[in-house]
């Protein structure tokens, strides 16, 4: 388990700045490590210190909670507060967070047993695909056999057609039963069904390659304990899950008995029993809330973290303030981070054979232009970012295409050329930039 100075480390090389946000996520998952290695029953009388991020739009909240999930090889999933509502009222209920947590962590041990097994279900869909072959070629032999499992292998036979008994799909139940709400019931009277009547099957020619992905997929299913991969699953949700939930400033609500606020305050008491630990029914059965890890956001420009109920309020120990980026955060958001907007675009280039190169100069323009825009008009944070290089590269990324030069060099004159007009004109700020 990586120490919480190499994990402020890690959080560095994808989001520039927010020192204190960092520090506070890292000490959560060190902490989660800690309990861990307590003996019971004290360690599950450890609680994780649940954590409030405050800060506007686009400065990095989401990114340090999903980078933070992927160093810990955590399951993760992120919701906003505004899809929820009370019981009683149309929409999702917040224990559907718990329940989508579930499945993406299902869905994450999984794929690692499917790794496990991959080589084995390779030979053994191999093994499928060539008895459909010499059945159809008429041709037998253990020589035979090895002859074409080469043959397959080098690509000699990925455009032969054979002919595979493949199950019709069935009509996705949201479409029978409607959308919201329904999720659950959806999901298990599905499976029930396709438990209690074997799916009707119909005969397609598909290519020997495509034949090996579908034989693959089945082998690999029938290779993999499911009952283990669902303990195992419970147990990383149950331990090590992180949920982030986004928007929490906007469920703030006054204290009143009608009208819009009352769902909101309703959502904040529906949320608490998730927050504080208790056991939520999903269709893998019971999985407890206790030391799942909460992460919530917000931008509390309107509303305080203390108009929150005081009872979630107290569920939320840590809060962390993240600060608006500088002309000098965005200037290092374009080029540091390791999947930085400057290399993204380079490497995009570089599929059409042609180098892309930015001036220092020119990356200080595209700086300076994003934080001025985001004073002109609305405060989008990184998100700014984006626009900016879309509206410099625009006409270039048209063109590309068809232009013979193999280097393209952006200087501070480009920039200035491309974005001035734009700038200038208010209206269109709003709109474009």
């Amino acid at each position: 388990m990586l120490k919480p100075r190499d994990i402020v480390k890690e959080l560095d090389k994808y989001i520039i700045g927010q020192d204190d946000a960092k520090k506070a996520v890292a000490i959560a998952l060190r902490n989660r490590w800690r309990r861990q290695q307590v003996p019971e029953p004290l360690s599950e009388e450890i609680y994780p210190n649940n954590i409030i991020m405050i800060g506007p739009t686009g400065v990095g909240k989401t990114e340090i909670a999903r980078r933070l999930a992927k160093i810990a090889n955590a399951p993760f999933v992120k919701v906003e507060a505004t899809r929820f509502t009370e019981v009683g009222y149309v929409g999702k209920d917040v224990e559907s967070m718990v329940r989508d947590l579930m499945n993406s962590a299902v869905a994450m041990v999984k794929r690692e047993r499917m790794k496990d097994v991959e080589e084995k279900a390779q030979r053994l869909a191999e093994d499928r695909v060539i008895d459909l072959i010499m059945r159809k070629e008429g041709v037998g032999g253990p020589e035979e056999r090895e002859r074409i499992r080469e043959q397959i292998r080098n690509g000699l036979y990925d455009n032969y057609k054979v002919e595979l008994d493949m199950p019709k799909k069935p009509m996705p139940m949201v479409e029978i039963l409607g959308a919201g709400g329904l999720e659950e019931l959806q999901m298990s009277l599905q499976e029930t069904l396709s438990n209690l009547f074997t799916s009707p099957t119909k005969k397609r020619y598909i290519s020997v390659k495509d034949a090996i992905e579908f034989f693959r997929a089945q082998e690999a299913d029938k290779l993999i304990d499911m009952e283990e991969v669902v303990q195992e699953a419970k147990r990383r949700v149950e331990n090590n899950g992180i949920i982030f939930i986004d928007e929490i400033d906007k469920i703030v609500g006054t204290d009143q008995t009608s009208g819009p606020d009352v769902s909101r305050m309703g959502v904040q008491r529906d949320l608490l029993p998730i927050v504080e630990g208790t056991d939520v029914m999903t269709k893998y059965g019971i999985v407890k809330t206790h030391h799942i890890l909460f992460i919530a956001a917000g931008a509390f420009s309107v509303h305080k973290p203390s108009d929150l109920i005081p009872e979630l309020q107290g569920r939320f120990p840590i809060r962390v303030e993240l600060s608006s980026l500088t002309e000098e955060d965005f200037a290092r958001i374009l080029v540091e981070p390791e999947n930085a907007l400057v290399k993204q675009y380079i490497a995009l280039f570089k599929t059409e054979g042609i180098d892309l190169e930015f001036t220092d100069e020119a990356i200080k323009e595209m700086a300076r232009f994003s934080a001025e825009a985001n004073r002109k008009s609305e405060d989008i944070g990184a998100r700014r970012l984006s626009t900016v290089l879309t509206a410099v590269l625009e006409d270039l990324l048209f063109e590309i295409p068809d232009i013979e030069q193999t280097h393209v060099t952006i200087d501070g004159e480009y920039v200035r050329e491309k974005l001035a007009p734009i700038l200038k004109d208010e209206d269109l700020t709003r709109y474009i930039l």
